[in-house]
């Protein structure tokens, strides 16, 4: 009887490792090894043929904290981050609520919020190009209707950025709609009728039962969109390629822009590091502590 035990218990421990085995093989060709290789490659320095690379520890991460580019970038996608994330979140959800409602044309009203989302980022970023192109673009069409001057909204310091940042909130409110509209659909119809036999109003009602059991996708998204703020490179290649002087260079831009047009390696495998590292700790104190506040348990 004991060997029996022993024997069912190893098939379900063979069992449950190959149930793990293609996810865990995904998640070390994918992820772990290429992280653990890019944080080995952080601390030689660039090597040529006639100069190896060397073991330097720190000094590439010592370099970007003296690069008065780098410190640009910081600002600017911390700045690009603070619009888009809660600006997003807050479009979408109102998007949700009112595709929700019970609308006579509801089925058109989604799929005009989510047909953005669907757009490659190359295609949408030629679209708004149609925008901002000083003379001819909608924006100063529109302008010298009530006569205001050109604006040369991408070749600005002042704006590009903005222009950007309005691009990715049109591009993403949509996306994260979706998970609102599925998550609002959950939500038990009982509820509302009490809330009605209550007399509590329709704000109210938001306010004190569905944003409430809507904080866990909010809280999904947040991550999401966090994590969005730092992967945006495919619209600036169209838009500004980083300029004017850097005003709206990236992160992930200036990482490829480091690897593969200055060829300087090791510094973006330290940038990757430190960017992997703000992330990794900013989801672990969302779900860590945010979290317990997003359940009913």
């Amino acid at each position: 009887m004991q060997s029996y035990v022993n024997l069912h218990n190893r098939r379900k421990i063979i069992y449950g490792w190959l149930l793990l085995s293609p996810a865990a093989l995904l998640l070390t060709t994918f992820a772990f090894y290429p992280s653990i290789a890019t944080l080995w490659a952080s601390v030689f320095s660039r090597g040529t043929r006639r100069k190896p690379s060397k073991f330097i520890g720190g000094e590439n991460y010592a370099d970007l904290f003296s690069d008065p580019t780098f410190l640009l970038v910081v600002k600017n996608n911390l700045i690009y981050a603070a619009a888009t994330i809660p600006v997003s979140i807050i479009i979408a959800l109102s998007m949700a609520l009112w595709a929700n409602s019970k609308l006579p044309a509801r089925g058109f009203i989604r799929t005009a919020y989510f047909t953005p989302t669907v757009l490659p980022m190359i295609a949408a970023a030629n679209l708004w190009l149609f925008f901002y192109t000083p003379g001819f673009g909608v924006l100063d069409q529109i302008g010298s209707l009530f006569g205001f001057q050109s604006v040369n909204w991408l070749g600005q310091p002042e704006t590009a950025l903005w222009a950007v940042i309005i691009v990715t909130i049109w591009k993403e409110a949509g996306f994260f709609m979706i998970f609102y509209l599925a998550a609002l659909q959950t939500i038990p119809p009982e509820l509302k009728e009490a809330s009605d036999i209550e007399g509590a109003g329709r704000w109210t009602y938001t306010r004190r039962i569905v944003l409430p059991l809507l904080m866990p996708t909010t809280l999904f998204i947040m991550v999401n969109a966090m994590i969005n703020s730092v992967k945006l490179i495919d619209h600036l290649f169209i838009l500004t390629k980083g300029g004017p002087s850097d005003a709206s260079k990236l992160i992930l831009y200036y990482i490829w822009e480091m690897a593969f047009a200055f060829f300087d390696a090791p510094h973006a495998a330290a940038l990757t590091i430190l960017v992997l590292a703000v992330l990794a700790t900013v989801a672990a104190i969302q779900f860590l502590f945010i979290d317990r506040r997003t359940h009913y348990q």
